[in-house]
């Protein structure tokens, strides 16, 4: 069983004993009352954790979103890290109240890991992207090795950790999960010049399911 299969286990559980103690807490000095807080509390634990199971059967050269949340904006940018290349930019906004699990937009090879600190600017700003702390992760196609893509997981003001558990050589499918970022944040993918984009800004997408783009294959 791969590990990235239950990726949040681990601190969910630990936030959830948090709220379990501050529920003891609150009870001893506020009597039942104090009850409030740390269910609802726990309560928000468990939905923002939560890690449904999301299944796509389309066609190979189809490009789904990574992240559940809503489009920010579509623009055609420079890309240096892993691309170097003229490439598309989309980027979709998470709220707190979005799943984030991060998932994989194609069958792919990771080829290109980098984690760069930053700024926790809030992600909806325009120059997040380049402040704020961020991860990437490079897929290169299993179905045509001309196709790669580049996933950045971008912190947010609320947001203060991002996890990616997959590492380099690994094969991901289409849809697999790779990691979050907790609390509010912004994921980014960059597609190569001349893909078909298929979403547009304020479209609410969801991660896994989505399809954001389409290659052209020969």
């Amino acid at each position: 069983m791969k590990k990235h299969e239950f990726p949040v286990m681990p601190d969910a559980i630990d936030l959830i004993l948090a709220g379990l103690a501050c529920l003891i807490m609150f009870v001893i000095w506020f009597g039942p009352p104090g009850l409030i807080l740390p269910v609802l509390f726990i309560i928000f634990v468990l939905y923002f954790f939560r890690n449904p199971k999301r299944v796509y059967t389309g066609s190979r050269e189809e490009i789904i979103s990574p992240a559940d949340g809503v489009i920010q904006f579509v623009e055609e940018v420079a890309e240096e890290r892993y691309l170097h290349a003229p490439a598309i930019k989309v980027s979709i906004f998470l709220s707190v109240f979005d799943v984030h699990i991060n998932r994989a937009p194609l069958d792919g090879a990771v080829e290109y890991l980098e984690y760069v600190k930053g700024k926790f600017l809030p992600a909806f700003k325009g120059h997040a992207s380049e402040l704020n702390e961020r991860n990437y992760l490079g897929l290169r196609s299993i179905h045509d090795a001309r196709h790669t893509v580049l996933v950045a997981q971008i912190t947010g003001f609320i947001a203060r950790r991002i996890v990616c558990w997959t590492k380099t050589g690994e094969v991901l499918s289409r849809g697999e999960r790779f990691g979050m970022i907790k609390f509010g944040s912004c994921v980014e993918i960059y597609l190569p010049k001349g893909t078909e984009i298929l979403v547009h800004s304020g479209q609410k997408v969801r991660g896994g399911e989505t399809v954001i783009g389409r290659f052209k294959y020969e």
